[in-house]
């Protein structure tokens, strides 16, 4: 019997992280842990109690006030903040637009990383495989992870994936122009901050999804990392 692993999947924004990760966790009865939707409900938290999400010293002041679980059932994640469903309010425009702000601030990231961390050690303690995807899982986060893939796609794939991704959401689309215009200040803010920046880690396995669907990524992140056919889960939908 295979020894579940901790897979670290980390991207740009619109690359298919979300997808992949909890795809890849369903196809193998792993855990799934979406650190991006962590970040989006603090921002959630910060734009719904008033706060300047560019006021890093204000967004700090709510973090004793704030409790954020998440959870990691693949068929069917959650998150809350502070008892509150927010799956949905984290995907709106608002929160689109600030999340990159609050995510920059150091405070912010060692209050999540330390929930990060707990969340996969409580998986492996209990002998389960988790698969965590965001963007300093493999070089912050989880350094010692089995299996590290960074996932990219051209930009023009990425803007045009989002925005049907969007069009199927409750906030809908902005189009295809706007998200990519969106993907672009994103990037660069996320590739540009202080506190851990969006970077490949040095033993990370490079997988491009711009010319394969959802099941071929999948297959190819499964494979790099070594997970193998008959350890799949029989009878999950992908």
């Amino acid at each position: 019997m295979t020894t579940p692993l901790v897979i670290a999947i980390d991207g740009p924004s619109g690359s298919g992280k979300s997808s992949v990760a909890r795809g890849l966790a369903q196809r193998f009865g792993y855990r799934y842990l979406d650190t991006g939707a962590m970040y989006r409900a603090v921002t959630w938290f910060v734009l719904d109690r008033g706060v300047d999400p560019a006021d890093p010293d204000a967004v700090v002041t709510l973090l004793p006030d704030l409790e954020l679980v998440s959870g990691t059932d693949a068929a069917a994640p959650t998150i809350r903040v502070n008892g509150t469903d927010v799956a949905g309010p984290i995907r709106g425009d608002a929160v689109t637009a600030a999340v990159s702000l609050v995510s920059a601030v150091p405070q912010v990231r060692e209050r999540l990383r330390q929930l990060q961390r707990e969340t996969v050690a409580q998986a492996v303690s209990e002998g389960t495989g988790i698969v965590v995807e965001g963007r300093d899982i493999g070089t912050e986060v989880l350094p010692d992870a089995d299996g590290k893939v960074y996932l990219t796609a051209d930009p023009e794939v990425r803007a045009a994936r989002r925005a049907a991704q969007d069009a199927d959401s409750d906030h809908g689309s902005a189009g295809v122009a706007a998200t990519a215009e969106s993907l672009r200040r994103r990037d660069a803010l996320d590739s540009t901050r202080a506190t851990s920046p969006l970077r490949m880690a040095d033993d990370a396995h490079l997988v491009d999804a711009t010319h394969i669907d959802l099941p071929q990524t999948i297959d190819a992140v499964a494979a790099v990392v070594g997970l193998e056919p008959s350890s799949a889960v029989t009878g999950q939908e992908e």
